[in-house]
């Protein structure tokens, strides 16, 4: 098929192994559907079909209704995904429906539908499927409808775009009576292909999976065909440029120094994670003449505002500000925030009813730099991420409405009906208790491997965000994979780094800041180990030892520091020595005394960072064997040489010498880490935690 703004996806083999089986169409052609972002957003739109199946009590054939369930997203969607709902009972609620003004009553009484006691919550969109009779229905959000839909005289090019073939229905917020109105529509209309809702979106439909997903795509394509003509017609778009943007570099630079100030700013009420994009269509239009007019409007699709607040946060720095001084950046966007949070307070005041849940965090989602880009803030990387995709979603929404007419956004009374609905108040109130590490991000050294990897695996379990990095980049590469894989593209960033680099270091902390607007956490975990008897131990083992456990682990503080003072919101060191910075051995003078620095360097940064709200403590492993790159180069064979064993006995001479008899692994390290950070200990810094088994020699006190 040849579509230019829409990709078709669909393969005939595919689709033929799962013939006869509707449900299974349903799930593919859904999956299609979200896979291209410019037909819906990531969670957004809904899916279903109907079929008969035997009734589990009589064994009769009924009709039943699957359609995609509350919190659900198409791109991703399994069959698990679906709510089954009886659709004579559906069907029957028209009975016993009172109006408008009893919505959300109707909402429990799907439960009274459900066909599929497993299958997912119905969502309040299942009304819209229910009343029209079609066997296969898609409802999207694509940017090219949602244009049209929220342009000021979008029924008037709706019925003379697609001439009489595509319905309209007035904005409403979605539940019972708009599927009523749906309905409606089909009866005043019949024949037609599809219904345009006002500023919300699409509803297309088939007989079968193949013929609905073509009529969509077709619906789209056209839309986007008719936008495309109009902007080329305008030529400039927002009203053409007010200023340009910064060089590539320049944008970069700017976005790593500003990020965690903004953090710290949006972080009054709960610690934010932040994403940042500079994708050409948000710089076309932050750096726009009418910028500041299209912002303040708001967003119109209901799933646009429900996840970027319903406008964003204009920055009014020029986009070459010098950001050296984190506290003039700071005074200088201060009353920005404040400004905000007073309307958006207003907001809440002026439109809230007796019943509406209390105001929820003021700070902007969405802030705009013009010439420099796009940051976004939430509760973690993804829900940031996404928020920037509906923003982008939004953008071009506006462009269209603006090339064909002229934009129009959502009353705000109906855009707080929609926020702060007791409904979605339910969905928040049902989201999993937040992890220990939620809306923190730690950046690890060393972490390819062995201890480094265990401590960055444990935090970003217990719902940290993690840079991983690492000097050996094959290692690295395989840890961001194999991280990706257990915990999804959100979660993880890396970078290579070399921890006796200024530069290096920068680098890697500026791709932390990119992916996620901060660093709360610093391991400082990189290092290597040399064991030698003193008259063999060269000037060149000792530079290398103290430039790494040393120069790194003050370079890499050094640097942390400033971002975490940057963000003011406190921040975690801890320092990863060894038993061997308290306890004397054979063939270890350099190792060991490196690592006794170390030691006193963690305690000097715990006396003077203490008034930044910064905690720096200590834990000692000692024999950590597994996975750790500090048992190659002839460490191993220099310690069981030094205690007069074979390499193969070292491990259990190791345990034995211990009070408790225990190996050490990385876990146990990355335990100990987590204890120090994850909330039972928030009030202790200058600690030395050891993790060694019990070694006496090496006791604190």
């Amino acid at each position: 098929m040849d579509f230019q703004h829409v990709s078709y996806l669909w393969d005939d083999s595919i689709a033929a192994q799962m013939e006869g089986d509707e449900v299974a169409l349903l799930v593919y052609r859904s999956n299609l559907l979200g896979a291209d972002l410019r037909l819906t957003n990531y969670g957004g739109g809904n899916t279903s079909c109907k079929a008969l199946a035997p009734d589990p009590l009589t064994g009769q054939m009924t009709e039943v209704m699957w359609v995609k369930g509350s919190g659900g997203d198409l791109g991703t969607m399994k069959r698990n995904g679906l709510a089954a709902l009886y659709v004579d009972r559906l069907c029957s609620l028209q009975g016993v429906y009172r109006g408008k003004d009893h919505e959300d009553e109707m909402v429990a009484l799907f439960n009274h539908c459900i066909y599929d006691l497993d299958s997912r919550a119905p969502s309040i969109d299942t009304p819209l499927h229910a009343f029209l009779p079609f066997r296969h229905i898609d409802h999207l959000h694509p940017d090219a409808a949602i244009a049209i839909a929220a342009a000021r005289d979008g029924k008037r090019i709706t019925q003379e775009l697609f001439e009489g073939t595509i319905g309209w229905v007035d904005w409403q917020r979605p539940g019972f009576d708009l599927g009523l109105q749906l309905r409606h529509c089909l009866d005043e209309n019949p024949g037609i292909r599809g219904i345009m809702l006002g500023a919300h979106g699409l509803f297309t439909w088939g007989d079968t999976a193949y013929a609905s997903y073509l009529n969509t795509l077709e619906v789209i394509e056209k839309c986007a065909e008719y936008l495309e003509k109009n902007c080329q017609r305008q030529g400039t778009p927002f009203g053409g440029r007010r200023l340009p943007d910064l060089p590539t570099d320049e944008r970069r630079t700017q976005a790593v120094a500003m990020a965690p100030i903004l953090r710290g700013s949006c972080s009054t009420s709960q610690r934010m994670v932040g994403y940042f994009t500079d994708d050409a269509r948000v710089l076309e239009f932050i750096g726009s003449h009418n910028l500041e007019r299209l912002a303040a409007m708001g967003t119109s699709c209901p799933d646009h505002f429900l996840r970027t607040k319903i406008a964003p946060l204009v920055m009014t720095l020029p986009p070459d500000a010098n950001m050296s001084d984190a506290s003039q950046v700071k005074a200088a966007i201060d009353p920005l925030f404040e400004t905000y949070r007073e309307g958006y307070s207003a907001y809440y005041t002026s439109c809230r009813h007796a019943d509406s849940p209390a105001m929820r965090d003021p700070n902007p989602v969405v802030i705009l730099w013009p010439g420099v880009g796009m940051f976004t803030f939430s509760k973690d990387r993804q829900t940031a991420r996404v928020a920037a995709e509906f923003y982008i979603n939004a953008i071009q929404v506006m462009k269209g409405a603006e090339a064909i007419s002229a934009y129009t956004s959502l009353p705000r009374q109906e855009a707080f009906n929609i926020e702060y609905w007791l409904l979605e108040e339910a969905k928040l109130q049902r989201m999993p208790k937040p992890k220990a590490l939620s809306g923190r991000v730690a950046l690890v050294t060393g972490s390819g491997g062995g201890i480094g990897k265990a401590i960055a695996r444990r935090f970003a379990e217990e719902g940290a965000c993690v840079v991983l990095n690492d000097v050996h980049q094959q290692r690295l590469a395989e840890a961001k994979a194999e991280f990706v894989q257990l915990f999804g593209k959100d979660v993880v960033a890396a970078a290579p780094l070399d921890v006796s680099q200024r530069s290096s270091i920068e680098e890697a902390f500026a791709e932390g800041i990119l992916a996620f607007g901060g660093v709360d956490i610093v391991v400082n975990n990189a290092g290597l180990s040399i064991s030698k008897p003193i008259e063999t131990h060269s000037e060149a083992d000792l530079d290398v030892l103290y430039d790494v456990l040393v120069k790194g682990q003050f370079l890499v503080t050094q640097h942390a520091v400033e971002v975490m003072r940057r963000q003011g919101l406190g921040g975690d060191f801890i320092n990863i020595v060894s038993k061997n910075a308290l306890v004397s051995g054979p063939n270890n003078a350099g190792y060991g005394s490196a690592k006794a620095a170390q030691l006193h360097l963690a305690r000097l940064n715990a006396a003077e960072l203490g008034k930044d709200g910064i905690r720096v403590n200590v834990v000692n492993p000692d024999a950590v064997i597994a996975g750790s790159n500090i048992w190659s180069g002839g460490w191993a064979e220099g310690r069981a040489k030094a205690y007069g064993i074979s390499l193969d006995a070292l491990p259990a001479y190791y345990a034995a010498r211990t009070l408790l008899g225990q190996t050490i692994f990385p876990e146990d390290i990355a335990n100990a880490c987590l204890a120090y950070v994850g909330g039972l200990l928030s009030k202790s810094t200058g600690n030395v935690l050891n993790v060694d088994g019990g070694v006496a020699a090496a006791f604190v006190r």
